[in-house]
This record gives structure tokens, C-alpha cells and sequence, in this order.
């Protein structure tokens, strides 16, 4: 059993959807674990699919007129089963005034740490009372052997101060 990992994006129009999936059904793949946006006019997504090997070659090849009708660009790619995460795993949530480099300053503290972001969600929204836009974001992150739940709140911490905005850090829901 082969897994693929699809990426896609082309212009959001009703079907796209319908149109991927019915490709990968019709070569016994499986649309497993998968997450979709809406973004600026562009549908965009990542989608696992577990296929047998037989099946693998011919699914990538019924892929392709997808994309040459300009409907996606997709990239299918084999994915390597990670090794099952025995480490802390938490959850990071933060908001505050949009600036830039928000997520760059927090993902340098995290790699400096050698800490693993598994999943990342941001957005954007209009502050309720001051007319200024917020950024919001949403992280699991893999802790590495050897570095405390105390030392990583404690990095966070200092760095919401430096960048004036709320970050909270949780053991992730059961």
C-alpha cells in the first residue's frame, strides 16, 4: 500500500471538490486526512491518500487532465510514515495586532528549541473595537526529549511581550 500526499490549488469554483475525489475513487484510493481553504479566489488544500501500489502510477497519470484544463495544480508526492510522536505535544494559541513577522518570530523560538510545529492555523479579522486588524493562530507543537512545558511557556511568554500579544499554551484536548 502506496500513500500519497496531493497537494492542490487552482481558482475556487463548485465541483473541484467532486472532480478530485471522483478521480482518486475511481482508482481505490482513500481521501483520508485533508485540509481545504478558501483563499484569495484560490481553493487550496493537502490530502492524504492511502492506494494500493497497483493503483498508484495509474491514479497519478488520471490526475493530469485535471490540471491541463486549468482546473488544478497538483503535485503528488509518496509520503514516508513518520514515526509515531511519543514526545509533549501542546497546543499554542495566539492573538493580537496584525504585524509582520508574527509567525516568523514564533517559529524561529520554536526551532531554536527543536520544536516540531505538527499543525498551523492562522487568520486575520477585523478588531472589534479599534478598527486594527487582529492575527490569530492556532499551533500543535511537538516538544523535543529534554525541554520542559516550563521552559517553553516561559520562552513564549517573553516573546509576547516583545511582540504585544496574547499566547496561551495547553496540553491539547483529549
Amino acid at each position: 500500500m502506496a500513500t500519497l500526499v496531493l497537494t492542490v490549488i487552482g481558482d475556487d469554483h463548485a465541483g473541484l471538490g467532486t472532480e478530485l475525489s471522483a478521480v482518486i475513487a475511481d482508482h481505490g484510493g482513500n481521501w483520508e486526512t485533508s485540509r481545504m481553504a478558501h483563499l484569495a479566489g484560490k481553493f487550496a488544500g493537502i490530502v492524504m491518500i492511502p492506494v494500493t501500489d497497483e493503483n498508484t502510477a495509474a491514479l497519478i497519470r488520471d490526475l493530469a487532465p485535471l490540471e491541463e484544463q486549468g482546473l488544478l495544480d497538483i503535485t503528488a508526492e509518496l509520503a514516508i510514515a513518520p514515526a509515531p510522536s511519543e514526545g509533549t505535544r501542546l497546543t499554542l494559541e495566539l492573538i493580537g495586532l496584525d504585524q509582520p513577522g508574527i509567525v516568523r518570530q514564533i517559529s524561529d523560538a520554536l526551532a531554536v528549541r527543536n520544536v516540531n510545529i505538527e499543525e498551523l492555523e492562522t487568520e486575520t479579522a477585523a478588531a472589534p473595537m479599534d478598527g486594527g486588524t487582529l492575527f490569530k493562530a492556532r499551533a500543535v507543537l511537538g516538544l523535543p526529549e529534554g525541554l520542559s512545558v516550563d521552559e517553553l511557556t516561559d520562552t513564549l511568554e517573553e516573546l509576547a511581550v516583545q511582540l504585544m500579544v496574547d499566547i496561551e499554551v495547553a496540553e491539547p484536548p483529549v
